[in-house]
């Protein structure tokens, strides 16, 4: 929680503001039964009517005043939890977006949702429960024992052992309840993973007619969480009752002796009711109290998996340099990278070195698992290389900033993923300020322009969660036209045109090598006829180079990728001329 005090800077004043109005509130709120001490004592005893409206007078004053301190103590103290949920939140997301892939791999996105959602609307509702009745009740607490020892002493010490049986319960529920509303949050995570992962996948669910078992999955990863709720909160409901009998026996111990002291004339009987309600307040703002506490539990388990994100330093340190990029295709060069995920003992790509000249086509092919996209991830710094290094036009990646080396190169990754809004607001993820013209000729490079028109809107035309709204092939050309609109240095085409067929496929790569400043273009693919064009061709194996060269080379000398060519186009196809897609 430490690391979070700093979010409360701006709200200095409503944090201030919003306990002291409550204890201004608590305070009135003790006066009422000295009043009522008065009208028993003086009004009614004397059968003096008009000090008893005059008594009941200042107590309708008493209460007027307490509800406006009330209100506006809960005025302050929400825009305080408000605020201040909303500058964690703020930080928490900014603070994702400076962590590397390697970070967001070991967390996991399901805990990072839970982290952003879950646990920052419960650090609210503890900060802003904390600030109406963390000084509130312990003052009303310590206020009416203090006010009792000035109407007798004796009674007064039933207060007291009230008061420390009371603290005992309170603080070993709390002992025991916090640790366990850790491990429920905890819980919640792999709840949400499990959800998330049979939300994103259930159109394969129902392909294989699995939907029964992900059922009965979900049910028992949600019994697991519910055994844990249940338990904290049944151990957390012990508060209430335990508190309520501790109360009523000081209660009935307090109506006891203070019936045997009016019989002796030690105390009137004014005095023995201000005792009772003095007690009965006491009640409330423990029960007050241990609700906070069960909610303040719950916002410090919270706040801690909040900070542990905060804390992870990540792996990647940014550079310095920020030169200005005066537009053109740039220069990729790899010396001896290689590539490793967190966790793993072995590297997902080693010994990759090519040189990509600035406008050049690069082809990568290889099997399922080979090392394509780890290769790919290291030029926009994804990830750093485990060994050697890349570079982009001559600087070392790990030399840029982030901003100044990203705007140069646009990916188009495996999945390609669309946002809500329309198609004017998608490709504008390309580039901020594109007119309409740059968006209808990135378009018409990635084979989109035909389909987009058709819609109603055009480049209006909304688009659902994800481009459900849009067939496979459609969201791929939409993500590589976003890509385009940039006129980026870089081209990365991550096995981005498998949903489209061969005719498309070579008329998007020909569009792309006709573009004035033609980028430097590496296309991943599985097909062969995607990469046979390139100017060179990486081929992988197990994450190991085992071919370098122009498509005619590799036909010749390396069995990988000869049996790649040969498991598409047959055993007797004759090589392609390599010059942009004969067999398509």
């Amino acid at each position: 929680m430490k690391a979070l005090w700093k979010y409360f800077k701006s709200y200095k004043i409503e944090c201030i503001s919003g306990p002291l109005f409550k204890l201004l509130e608590a305070s009135f709120e003790l006066m009422v039964p000295l009043v009522v001490k008065r009208i028993i004592d003086v009004g009614i005893a004397y059968g003096n009517r008009e000090y008893v409206l005059h008594m009941v007078l200042i107590m309708l004053a008493l209460a007027a005043v307490g509800l406006t301190c009330s209100l506006t103590a809960q005025y302050f103290s929400a825009k305080a939890a408000v605020g201040f949920a909303a500058k964690v939140k703020n930080a928490v997301f900014s603070h994702i977006q400076t962590l590397s892939y390697t970070e967001i791999d070991t967390l996991g996105t399901s805990t990072l949702v839970t982290r952003l959602t879950s646990d920052i609307n419960t650090l609210q509702g503890g900060v802003n429960m904390s600030l109406r009745l963390f000084l509130r009740s312990p003052f009303v607490v310590a206020g009416a024992v203090a006010v009792a020892f000035t109407i007798d002493l004796k009674a007064a010490l039933t207060f007291v052992v009230t008061v420390l049986l009371l603290s005992i319960v309170v603080y070993g529920i709390m002992l025991i309840t916090i640790p366990m509303y850790k491990k429920v949050q905890t819980h919640l995570d792999r709840v949400t993973m499990h959800t998330r992962s049979a939300l994103t996948g259930v159109r394969v669910t129902r392909a294989f007619g699995l939907e029964q078992k992900e059922q009965e999955e979900f049910k028992e990863t949600n019994a697991v969480l519910a055994g844990m709720q249940i338990l904290a909160g049944k151990l957390s409901a012990l508060m209430n009752p335990l508190t309520f009998v501790l109360i009523n026996l000081g209660l009935a111990w307090l109506i006891w002796e203070g019936a045997l002291a009016v019989d002796t004339g030690r105390l009137t009987q004014g005095a023995v009711v201000a005792l009772v309600n003095y007690m009965s307040q006491i009640l409330v703002e423990l029960v007050k109290l241990a609700n906070m506490i069960v909610q303040l539990t719950r916002a410090l388990a919270s706040a801690g998996r909040i900070s542990s994100v905060l804390a992870i330093e990540p792996s990647m340190k940014e550079g310095s340099e920020a030169p200005v990029w005066q537009g053109g295709p740039a220069e990729v060069r790899f010396e001896n990278a290689a590539m490793r995920y967190a966790g793993s003992s072995e590297n997902g790509a080693e010994g990759i070195s090519l040189r990509a000249a600035a406008g050049s086509t690069i082809g990568i092919i290889g099997g399922t698992g080979s090392g394509k996209t780890s290769v790919i991830h290291l030029i926009p710094r994804f990830y750093d290389a485990a060994e050697g290094a890349v570079y982009v036009d001559g600087r070392n990646v790990r030399d840029y900033t982030y901003r100044s080396l990203r705007e140069r190169i646009a990916i188009v990754p495996q999945r390609s993923v669309l946002f809500s809004g329309t198609i004017r607001e998608n490709l504008r993820w390309g580039k901020a300020d594109a007119t309409d013209a740059e968006i209808m000729e990135a378009l018409r490079m990635a084979q989109a322009a035909d389909f987009v028109l058709e819609k109603e809107g055009g480049l209006d035309y909304a688009v659902a969660q994800g481009g459900s709204n849009f067939s496979g092939g459609q969201r791929q050309r939409l993500a590589i036209a976003r890509a385009l609109v940039r006129k980026p240095a870089v081209l990365i085409l991550d096995d981005s045109t498998s949903a489209l067929d061969y005719a498309t496929d070579a008329a998007l790569r020909k569009a792309i090598r006709e573009m004035p400043d033609s980028p430097t273009t590496f296309i991943v693919s599985q097909r062969t006829a995607s990469i046979m064009h390139a100017d060179q061709i990486l081929v992988l194996d197990a994450g190991k180079v085992v071919g370098l060269g122009t498509h005619e080379n590799l036909m010749r000398d390396c069995d990988v990728y000869r049996e790649i060519y040969r498991s598409q186009f047959g055993r007797e196809a004759r090589p392609a001329d390599g010059k942009g897609g004969a067999l398509q």
